[in-house]
């Protein structure tokens, strides 16, 4: 298999920063490479999260959830292996033998859609540069030494590993044979990721040394992305996140497959309907909240809260500390504190059968109050704007506003953010459970008994 690591292993990501402030030696940083193509290594790897992992490698889907919960996140040393079946590249069900096999197969159809645009449009395959950037010069000659160092591996392939990749080629060409591409689309997305892929965060130790190579795979990965899926293209932010996936996954192939699980989800976000949806429902969860602070953002000389944009965008990927942001991220990922949860949608369901079989009452339940659409990152956001009350309080114009909000990023406490927004989490539902009964209370029940049953109702903290 195509593999810069000569052990197999991606490089750690994450943990305690190099520079120590203390005067202390710092601790010694490895030399970053440009990422592996790909890593089978480690489909055959093991979560030690207690009770996460079966012996054959299957992978219990809620309990790795509760855990990230929990435990805000997982630690650096087994974030890539996670990250891998949370965003949905393994499934939770397989067993390290399919995911080996499953591993070849993502890597075959990776590399032939890659080059299907390749081909398309061969006058993209190299990022034009301009002379002015010579960091992206020595990018270009990192990213070429690991093209070599990967034609070499192949040759050194067994008979049998060739025949079953060539094997798995062929499906991958049938497979994607009908795709045909619009060249002045995919030429004007190319255009903006060359672009945006230069602006790409490069103090992260990720992009340093020979890492700068890895600049040059975040654009491949991009292109691909785009050229696949031509009802979303590419549009400015994807760098970044896309950036997030490659640095904890350090592999090409993983990174496309998990970045491209991601966007089924979350695609629309980048569209400017789901934009301007999300902003509106931080709006209105706002309103819910503080609706003096509310009234004063949707001023007519502010632009109404969409100096809250890229945090939503981007999951607060730059108002945190970088590794608080990474954790966030994987909370943020896991759903358990949603409104939208499966537990939730449990207890909804025992709800709704209870109230089928009651004899007690066949009045029919009035509408429940709560908004499903509140997702916990907008009680992120939320918890953030309260923080800030008193200074956002003082802004007359989205100029001050944008001025403020670009300068507390880096700045945030992630621990403080988390607890101040699992409150307004609580105390939002718990109105809402209130509101509910007011309209609809059994005189032969208890209130309380009725308020805890309701909540229950709306989600389930185990």
């Amino acid at each position: 298999m195509d593999d810069v690591h000569p052990n197999g292993m991606p490089p750690q990501t994450g943990g305690k920063d190099p520079c120590n402030v203390s005067g202390q030696q710092a601790e010694v940083r490895p030399r970053r490479r440009v990422a592996a193509v790909s890593t089978p290594a480690l489909s055959a790897s093991r979560l030690t999260l207690p009770g996460v992992m079966d012996a054959e490698g299957r992978v219990d889907e809620s309990r790795l959830r509760m855990h990230i919960f929990k435990n805000g996140g997982v630690s650096p040393s087994e974030r890539g292996l996670a990250w891998r079946f949370l965003f949905g590249m393994y499934p939770c069900s397989s067993t390290a033998l399919e995911r080996s096999l499953l591993q070849e197969q993502l890597l075959m159809r990776y590399r032939v859609m890659k080059r299907k645009w390749q081909q398309f449009l061969p006058s993209a395959v190299r990022i034009h540069l301009n002379g002015t950037d010579a960091e992206l010069f020595a990018a270009v000659r990192y990213f070429d030494q690991r093209k070599e160092q990967t034609l070499q591996q192949a040759q050194d392939q067994s008979e049998e590993v060739k025949d079953r990749l060539a094997f798995l080629e062929l499906q991958s060409q049938i497979l994607f044979e009908r795709v045909t591409f619009d060249l002045e689309e995919l030429r004007e997305a190319i255009r903006i990721i060359d672009k945006d892929v230069p602006r790409t965060n490069r103090d992260l130790s990720y992009y340093q040394d020979e890492g700068l190579g890895n600049l040059l795979v975040l654009r491949d990965i991009l292109i691909t992305y785009a050229a696949f899926h031509p009802e979303v293209s590419y549009a400015q932010g994807m760098n970044d996140l896309c950036s997030r996936f490659l640095e904890v996954l350090d592999s090409e192939v993983d990174t496309f497959w998990s970045f491209s699980c991601y966007m089924e989800k979350f695609s629309r976000d980048f569209m400017a309907d789901g934009l301007h949806r999300k902003i509106e429902l931080e709006a209105a969860l706002l309103k819910e909240l503080d609706p003096l602070l509310y009234g004063h953002l949707v001023k007519d000389n502010m632009e109404s809260f969409t100096f809250c944009h890229r945090w939503l965008l981007l999951g607060f990927q730059r108002e945190f500390e970088h590794s608080d942001a990474q954790r966030l991220f994987e909370i943020l990922s896991c759903d358990h504190l949603e409104l939208i949860s499966q537990q939730v949608d449990r207890a909804r369901y025992q709800e709704r059968l209870g109230q089928k079989h009651s004899t007690e009452d066949s009045l029919e339940s009035p509408q429940q109050t709560f908004n499903t659409d509140f997702t916990f990152e907008l009680f992120i956001c939320a918890a953030i704007l309260l923080d800030n009350r008193d200074s956002l309080l003082q802004c007359r114009d989205d100029v001050q506003l944008i001025q403020f909000t670009s300068s507390l990023q880096g700045k945030l406490d992630l621990n403080s953010t988390l607890k101040k927004a699992e409150s307004h989490f609580y105390n939002y539902c718990k109105r809402c459970a209130w509101d509910y009964m007011n309209g609809f209370c059994p005189a032969n029940s208890s209130k309380h008994e009725d308020f805890f049953y309701q909540l229950r109702s709306l989600f389930v903290l185990k």
